[in-house]
């Protein structure tokens, strides 16, 4: 297994593996060429593949760096350890399905971690899908470190209703709540 930043040869394996993971529609083009460069500052970027021994992508993390990033109705920086331009943003995660439980999260998060530190950020804010098999999203994240600062009802339903995304729980009409959580550094 290794670790590596994302690049675009990565593309089209992660809006798959992404799509897979989160539902239709969840990734396209547009979409990881713009999460790549959010989380690009200078030299350093802090979104991260995980390739297994044949070379084929079986996880992925995207974080955005500080000061990159909007901040939306789904964010309470009121409620943030740290002050707005000093917190980066945790966008997406994915893990194959047959690679889960082999600690390839974690390793993706640190491997973020460590970049965003050296682009300035002091800590990172990220939405988890709470309705996911078993919480495991906000469990993964609970076990890094990261606090709950609220929880935000309906988090994905524009997606949904206007964006062709189809949640794998809810398809066209996505009601999953989101747990806004904060990991300091």
């Amino acid at each position: 297994m290794s670790i590596l930043p994302l690049d675009t040869s990565h593309y089209q394996a992660v809006i798959d593996l992404g799509n897979l993971v989160h539902g239709d529609n969840y990734l396209d083009m547009a979409g990881i060429k713009m999460m790549h460069q959010r989380g690009t500052k200078g030299d350093l970027n802090a979104s991260f593949v995980a390739l297994d021994e044949s070379q084929q992508v079986v996880g992925f993390r995207t974080s955005y760096s500080a000061g990159q990033w909007p901040i939306d109705k789904w964010c309470s920086p009121a409620l943030w350890p740290v002050d707005e331009e000093h917190m980066a943003y945790f966008k997406c995660i994915a893990i194959h399905p047959e690679a889960q439980g082999q600690g390839i999260g974690p390793k993706l998060l640190n491997a973020s971690v460590e970049v965003l530190k050296q682009q300035g950020a002091q800590a990172g804010v990220s939405h988890l899908w709470m309705q996911s098999p078993g919480n495991g999203a906000v469990k993964y994240f609970t076990k890094a470190g990261g606090k709950l600062v609220k929880v935000h009802d309906d988090r994905w339903l524009d997606l949904t209703l206007y964006e062709g995304y189809r949640c794998t729980l809810c398809d066209t009409e996505c009601h999953c709540q989101a747990a806004e959580m904060v990991l300091e550094f």
